[in-house]
């Protein structure tokens, strides 16, 4: 079997996950992990087959393969893996490689649902069953050199589209033949469409466009945890509005390529954009640059949230930053990788700090009531010292 568009990640990348997760598992006493979830299973194998895993505390992980065990084969770098007809044909397997069930077993409970965790923990005999998905998350916010590298694979096929956008946007179009046009030429870059998400409540989507006040109706800023993530700071998608000459357009694209995400958002108008929208989408854009340079190791999100609202006060714009009163939201941006939406959200009172490797959008954005919206979203990357960004789009208005 050969594939058409060979993708792997590298040994060396499991090899690592595996001792990273491996670490979390024996400081958080738990004997072994049982990975349900397709990301995660992914993230710790290197290949998305039908199947489950079993990463034990020491020792080498175990990869049971449903269907189809020859792609596995060629995806995963894992030493173990064997092919099952069956889930409950799981814990015999386990025994039979490493000689005992392990007594305290973790499960990914944040996306497991409650009838699928009681049959599970029907079908293992062991002491004890316990969550174990802060534990992963927490080693999938760090990211390795080569996970950057993907990102910015994507960011590239994103750099492209934004230009794609700015040759064939004219008025007359509605919100979604515009939608549609750009997410056709992204698709033939690669993007793969599914946007990814954990939270249960939510849905991907790959793409919004919104135009002049259709897009500033109060309480549209939403949650991180209830929606498609920050990201989805609007009504989801385009609607049948026809673009018009001379009025703010924010297209919000999150895409995906190899399973790694980008998030980004710019504002468009075609021959000119009004003064107050033009002053508003630049205040986002400095609000943006600014946080970009107080992202350093050992800052908290909250005072990067904190310094946001500073400087929307200071730039004479917070009466609409973040929301009109009364639906504000206290958010400006989100973890990303594997998932549009991952620990940790860049929002008020948040003492997680920021460490190498991590990765965010950041997407200061604004609503005038019944006027417009107006923002920008970009992806950055924690550094040793500082961040830097990962998007290639340029951080700028485009007037078409």
């Amino acid at each position: 079997m050969k594939l058409i568009n060979p993708f792997k990640v590298p040994a060396s990348e499991i090899k690592s996950r595996t001792q990273n997760i491996q670490r979390q598992l024996q400081q958080s006493d738990i004997d072994g992990l049982f990975i349900v979830q397709r990301v995660d299973l992914f993230y710790f194998s290197g290949t998305a087959q039908n199947g489950f895993m079993y990463i034990p505390a020491e020792g080498e992980p175990l990869l049971l393969i449903k269907q189809y065990l020859p792609r596995a084969d060629m995806e995963s770098s894992v030493a173990n893996i064997v092919a099952i007809d069956s889930i409950k044909e799981v814990p015999s397997k386990i025994i039979d490689c490493f000689g005992s069930l392990p007594q305290v077993l973790g499960f990914e409970l944040d996306v497991v649902p409650v009838n699928d965790f009681n049959f599970y923990q029907g079908l293992f005999d062991v002491k004890k069953c316990v969550d174990a998905s802060a534990q992963i998350l927490k080693v999938r916010s760090i990211k390795s050199a080569w996970e950057v590298a993907q990102m910015a694979n994507t960011a590239e096929m994103t750099r492209l589209t934004y230009q794609y956008m700015q040759e064939i946007i004219e008025p007359g179009l509605t919100e979604m033949e515009f939608a549609g046009l750009f997410e056709t030429y992204a698709r033939k870059l690669g993007h793969g469409a599914r946007i990814r998400v954990r939270h249960y409540q939510t849905e991907g989507y790959p793409w919004h466009v919104l135009s002049g006040p259709s897009s500033s109706l109060p309480g549209l800023l939403d949650s991180p945890a209830s929606g498609e993530g920050t990201s989805a700071a609007f009504p989801v998608g385009a609607g049948h509005k026809k673009l018009r000459k001379g009025e703010p357009i924010m297209v919000d694209l999150g895409s995906v390529l190899n399973g790694y995400h980008m998030d980004e958002t710019r504002m468009f108008a075609m021959g000119f954009m009004p003064v107050k929208a033009l002053r508003v989408s630049r205040a986002a854009i400095e609000i943006h640059d600014r946080i970009l340079e107080e992202a350093k190791p050992g800052t908290t999100l909250g005072e990067l949230f904190d310094a946001s609202v500073r400087l929307a006060e200071k730039l004479g714009v917070s009466q609409y930053y973040l929301g009109p009163p009364g639906h504000r939201v206290s958010f400006i941006g989100h973890g990303i990788g594997l998932e549009i939406v991952e620990p940790y959200i860049i929002a008020r009172n948040r003492h997680d700090q920021l460490a190498p490797g991590m990765t965010f959008a950041l997407e200061p954005k604004f609503v005038c009531e019944n006027d417009f919206t107006a923002g920008v979203e970009s992806v950055f990357v924690v550094t040793d010292n500082g961040s830097r960004l990962i998007s290639k789009v340029p951080v700028d208005v485009f007037i078409c």
